[in-house]
């Protein structure tokens, strides 16, 4: 789904001496730079990059955003914790399983050099609720969740949207 993702940072070249280290401990390297204005970092292709604003302002985390990078290992999640902050960065949310998560999520949470919140996890299986078979558009367009309307029916009940509706007329 996403193609990369960018966090501003107020220094790219002390950054990077973070990034290096904290991305190292997952085994990601420097992918591309453009000193002085950006470095990425990923697994042969450029999928995170630390850069100054287009606008030359100063940057700002977003309040509610961070970026996961997945981690192969517990190990890996510590280590890219423990590096986190032996270079300065801020913890979050030490290394541990996340069993609110789901039930084999293990992951950790930092704040980097400019406050941009960074998480390593390890890849785990989401709880399945519904079939890997995806909707067609036309179905996800007439409610949601799926079969909300059918089940009304069943009950003799209407839905929001249906309700909505009849008031109209």
């Amino acid at each position: 789904m996403l193609h990369h993702v960018s966090v501003g940072v107020t220094d790219v070249e002390r950054a990077a001496r973070f990034y290096d280290e904290v991305l190292g401990a997952l085994g990601y390297k420097r992918s591309a730079q453009y000193l002085p204005y950006a470095i990425a970092y990923g697994e042969g292709v450029s999928e995170f990059w630390i850069q100054m604003p287009h606008d030359q302002r100063a940057p700002n985390p977003g309040n509610g955003n961070h970026v996961s990078f997945a981690a192969r290992s517990r190990d890996a999640v510590d280590k890219f914790h423990r590096a986190a902050i032996e270079h300065g960065g801020a913890d979050e949310g030490e290394p541990g399983p996340r069993p609110d998560y789901s039930a084999d999520y293990y992951g950790a949470f930092v704040r980097d050099l400019d406050g941009n919140k960074i998480e390593a996890a390890l890849r785990s299986e989401p709880k399945k609720t519904r079939s890997k078979k995806a909707l067609p558009v036309k179905a996800k367009s007439k409610g949601w969740p799926p079969g909300k309307a059918k089940n009304a029916a069943k009950r003799g009940t209407k839905t929001k949207t249906a309700k909505r509706k009849a008031k109209r007329k």
